[in-house]
């Protein structure tokens, strides 16, 4: 017999909304003119970057957390995070002037650290132990059942769901009319299980879609075998979404309600994280941009149409923007590293550059060590190009002046390792 599936109903939301208001005022709601213009459909953003924990999971955190007997609450609660769930745990702590302990990695970085340092302030203590989320997590979780505390997860209760699904409920307010799709970002599926039911609900005409990035997509995977599944390992670039394995309830919610479900590719995240700062002014995390990059596979279907993304976080280091532009370049095809095997003669190198590097091409990264007592040696060199379609034109020359080279690009141990 298959198992009932919880839905949280347009009253339970509704009723989340009002312990949230408490605290919060709705985020707005914005058309953008450069993806309306881009996708010539109308494109809405749910603006969860400007909330006052700059991320949606204040939402969740503190309407469980609030939901908590008096009795039981005085011993406290403990979460597990190395990020936006920690900061709503800890904000929620002070708020309502309980003790909350934040486990959280050792290799957490220390900006994020002081960042729920500043949230929690005096009610907070913070954990660093374990080298990895799950160890953080499964130390929390038994601690929480040592002393009695709390244990808030980070989407997998019903009362968080309930909590991301006020999102839902102020979209259906702000917008006088429904919309046609609305692209949601999973991480654990919390979000896309109480935003997306809110929505099913009152809009019963909308596409509802998934967006999760292409190395963590557990809840893709999971609705396609049918069960839960636990990936053996993921790409923690999308930092935000990057989870192993999606909830009970979350899985079962959004296996229901969801048209589709598309996993983004890194770099595709990257060129929209720079794109909307550029264009829009508008600084969002990986896993904020998720939304608005899953557009690009969308654009002939989303023509014409009402489009609503939700904005889930601006948290991001500053000290990534290097790494966000390299990933951008390379999935653009805008950037290419080679090895060049080079002849130990003087103006080798030289002729190279003079020879194949093209007038629009910039030589960006070249790395060689002369060994007098070979023929011939390897370099390590980058290129990027004007445009995508510059890279056959750049080939054409290596070959025309017979290059000996090894494009490293596709080579992903090789690049992981030199790049």
């Amino acid at each position: 017999m298959e198992q009932e599936v919880y839905f949280p109903s347009v009253s339970d939301i509704e009723a989340a909304e009002k312990t949230l208001s408490e605290i919060l005022e709705p985020t707005p709601i914005m058309k953008n003119p450069n993806l309306s213009e881009k996708y010539e459909a109308e494109v809405f953003l749910k603006r969860e970057d400007l909330q006052m924990v700059r991320s949606y999971k204040i939402r969740g955190a503190y309407n469980m957390i609030k939901s908590i007997s008096p009795d039981v609450l005085k011993y406290g609660v403990v979460c597990a995070s190395a990020g936006n769930h920690a900061q709503g745990v800890a904000f929620s702590c002070h708020k309502l002037n309980i003790m909350g302990s934040i486990y959280m990695p050792t290799t957490t970085p220390k900006q994020k650290i002081e960042q729920v340092r500043m949230f929690g302030k005096d009610n907070i203590d913070i954990v660093l132990i374990g080298d990895t989320f799950d160890a953080a997590n499964s130390a929390a979780i038994e601690y929480a059942k040592k002393t009695g505390k709390t244990f808030i997860p980070p989407f997998d209760h019903k009362k968080i769901i309930e909590g991301q699904g006020t999102i839902g409920y102020e979209i259906s307010r702000q917008l006088q009319n429904p919309l046609d799709y609305i692209f949601i970002p999973i991480g654990g599926g919390g979000l896309a299980s109480g935003v997306g039911s809110f929505i099913r609900q009152v809009w019963p005409e909308t596409k509802i879609i998934g967006v999760e990035p292409a190395g963590a997509a557990s809840m893709k995977a999971s609705i396609e075998k049918g069960e839960v599944v636990d990936l053996p390992t993921i790409d923690k670039f999308v930092d935000g979404a990057a989870v192993k394995k999606p909830g009970e309830y979350t899985y079962r919610i959004c296996s229901k309600i969801l048209d589709d479900i598309i996993a983004v590719p890194e770099g595709a995240v990257c060129t929209s994280i720079i794109d909307m700062y550029n264009k829009s002014a508008i600084v969002v995390e990986p896993a904020g941009a998720l939304s608005v990059a899953a557009l690009r596979f969308y654009a002939d279907k989303i023509k014409g149409k009402r489009v609503g993304c939700i904005i889930s976080g601006s948290n991001n280091d500053i000290t990534r923007t290097e790494e966000i532009r390299e990933k951008s370049m390379l999935y653009e095809g805008l950037k290419h590293y080679f090895i060049v095997t080079f002849p130990q003669r003087s103006g080798a190198i030289l002729s190279f550059i003079r020879d194949v590097i093209g007038p629009s091409d910039d030589l960006v990264h070249i790395q060689y060590i002369k060994k007098t007592n070979k023929e011939e040696g390897p370099a390590l060199i980058g290129i990027e190009v004007a445009s995508k379609e510059d890279y056959q034109a750049l080939i054409n020359r290596m070959k025309a002046n017979n290059i000996n080279y090894e494009y490293i690009n596709e080579n992903n141990k090789l690049f992981e390792i030199l790049i």
